[in-house]
């Protein structure tokens, strides 16, 4: 079907936003509108003058809607090079008319399937075929035929059309766009197949290749130190979630470090929900953490405080329930440089407003939900590459563990030995962490030598006159000699929980036995490096 020598769009997209405008300033420009589906629709109930794929194909949609463009009329029109004789020849004989324009964005499948994680027979219906195509047809003929799969591009391309200018540059920004978003999203599928063809136990499949798509956040002020720049990206392959979707209700932008600190801080509260819980951070590591079923924000936040005030000075505060007046009104007594939270009462928010230079920050990653998924991959650079491995996201089940030693736990001891664990597995190593009463009293982080960590922890709960006699231990990995356990019983330490598989395992169990203490092991290491 010849539709004349109007220039010709071919509109069709899942994105809606900003879509109707942009049609308006193409008909404006004496554009005729080919779409499809829902577009098509939203477009004429606009009072737009809209004609079908299916007219100009003279062919209706079928399969279910699979095959809506998949067509030679509409990809000879898209593709056609119109500097080649043979080309034109060819548009001629089977009545194909240029097209001028697609403007096509894609199925969602990140936030259709694999947010919800379909299984992949319901998943594949969320993949998106015609899009693709014509965008890739489109942006190999830039040249003559201009892709568009960007919203926020919309404004540009009018104003593009308005002037009537050739940009070449223009048009391969445009076709570089569309390449590095259909190359994303063909590698979030292959991501998702590759997930589907393993069972739960097995190991991810790592791909040869990966072309993850990064979207920049913002730029920072600078990176860890002054002299570094540093900037904020996000995956575009995923729908936004924790920090990312994060909301700043007062203070400065983040820095490079409040991000690595608040990242680290969200991550402990998220591991211990359900149950209501407060930490404060110092350079990743927690200085106090304590959580209880039925403790408000405000006494979990004096516990948490109580571990060690001394180093919560210009900390970094995480809650998993919402802050309200009283706690604020605690929290601001000390210099804090954020606060990361659910939600905020309207009295706390005011209390803050007093703080100009504390950033208070509203996000979900401090919940449950924000939990890290053992499919999730974390990447670090080092000299030359770039490491990934999955997410720790083993969150410490009692139920799992085994008791070693002649004295067992009760119930009480178990949920503190849990809690301490939980702890533990976000401190760096090697980690100690002491716990009494679902509430940190000693931390210690990042020593080269083990029993160094549980006297640096023991040592600093006895500054801070915490009662060592009664608590328990955690330790992040194996024991490879009984002194942790002799020095622990000596300060008078009740229960240890480790993971356990030295070759002298049996060494700390007879110490325990020894010792009359309790021993857990749980078969799971927890480094942090």
């Amino acid at each position: 079907m010849t539709i004349g020598s109007a220039r010709v769009a071919l509109v069709s997209v899942t994105n809606k936003t900003g879509v109707i405008e942009f049609a308006r300033g193409l008909a404006g420009l004496s554009f005729r509108i080919l779409s499809t589906g829902g577009t098509a629709k939203i477009l004429r109930d606009a009072g737009l003058d809209i004609t079908d794929v299916s007219e100009v194909t003279r062919s209706p949609e079928i399969l279910g809607g699979r095959v809506k463009t998949l067509h030679p009329v509409i990809h000879g029109g898209i593709l056609a090079d119109r500097d080649n004789i043979d080309h034109l020849k060819d548009m001629r004989r089977l009545d194909i008319t240029g097209i001028d324009l697609v403007v096509v964005n894609l199925y969602d499948f990140a936030g259709d399937a694999r947010a919800k994680n379909l299984p992949l027979a319901k998943a594949i219906e969320h993949i998106d075929i015609g899009g693709p195509t014509m965008l890739r047809a489109a942006a190999k003929n830039h040249v003559h035929c201009m892709p568009v799969i960007d919203p926020s591009d919309y404004n540009d391309v009018l104003n593009y059309w308005k002037s009537s200018r050739n940009d070449l540059a223009f048009r391969q920004r445009l076709a570089a766009k569309v390449f590095a978003t259909t190359a994303a999203y063909d590698r979030m599928i292959s991501d998702y197949f590759a997930d589907s063809l393993q069972s739960e136990d097995s190991r991810s499949v790592w791909p040869k290749q990966s072309t993850t798509k990064l979207e920049l956040l913002q730029t920072l002020r600078y990176g860890e130190n002054s002299h570094q720049a540093a900037a904020l990206y996000r995956s575009a392959e995923t729908p936004v979630h924790g920090l990312a979707s994060a909301k700043i209700l007062q203070g400065k932008e983040l820095s490079y470090n409040n991000y690595v600190d608040l990242d680290a801080a969200a991550a402990i509260v998220a591991d211990l929900a359900p149950l209501p819980s407060v930490t404060i951070i110092k350079h990743t590591n927690p200085c106090g953490t304590a959580a209880s079923p039925t403790l408000s924000a405000l006494h979990l936040f004096e516990r948490a405080l109580s571990c060690d005030p001394k180093c919560a000075f210009g900390g970094i505060v995480a809650s998993n329930i919402t802050v309200d007046e009283s706690a604020a009104k605690a929290m601001a007594e000390i210099f804090l440089e954020c606060i990361i939270a659910p939600d905020y009462t309207a009295g706390a928010l005011q209390v803050f407003a007093n703080k100009k230079n504390l950033r208070v920050v509203k996000s979900d990653a401090v919940l449950e939900s924000g939990r890290a998924h053992r499919s999730a991959h974390l990447w670090k650079s080092i000299n030359g590459a770039l490491l990934t491995q999955e997410a720790d996201a083993v969150i410490p089940h009692p139920e799992t563990w085994n008791c070693v030693t002649k004295m067992k736990p009760d119930a009480t001891m178990l949920a503190d030995l849990a809690f301490a664990m939980t702890v533990c597995k976000h401190v760096k190593s090697n980690a100690i962490v002491l716990s009494s009463g679902l509430r940190t009293i000693g931390v210690g982080a990042g020593q080269m030598s083990r029993v160094d960590s549980a006297r640096f922890a023991i040592d600093k709960a006895r500054e801070m006159a915490h009662e060592v006699p009664g608590s328990v231990m955690a330790s992040d990995a194996f024991f490879p000699f009984r002194d942790t356990v002799d020095f622990a019983a000596k300060s008078g330490v009740k229960a240890i929980v480790q993971p356990g598989g030295s070759l002298r395992d049996q060494e700390s169990v007879d110490a325990a036995n020894e010792h009359g203490l309790v021993m857990m092991t749980t078969g799971v290491r927890h480094f942090r490096h």
